[in-house]
């Protein structure tokens, strides 16, 4: 397992441990979670993003080789 180092001023030091101690919340777990929760956000907006273009594409006429042919 790895450790990663994470420098905060002061307030944003004070700030985390109050919010860590009125959720009862251990750091590493919540910096974990925080992290994943991210990274899961956004892939899951790419995806949505893919969804979209796939829908629009689909909206698009759509001609075989023979009729761009037949149209030239």
């Amino acid at each position: 397992m790895r450790t990663i180092s994470l420098r905060i001023s002061d307030q944003e030091d004070i700030l985390l441990k109050e919010y860590l101690a009125i959720n009862n919340l251990q750091l590493s777990k919540f910096i974990r979670d925080t992290i994943l929760e991210k990274i899961e956000d956004e892939l899951n907006l790419d995806e949505n993003k893919i969804l979209i273009s796939l829908k629009e594409a689909k909206k698009d006429n759509i001609y075989s080789i023979e009729e761009v042919f037949k149209n030239v």
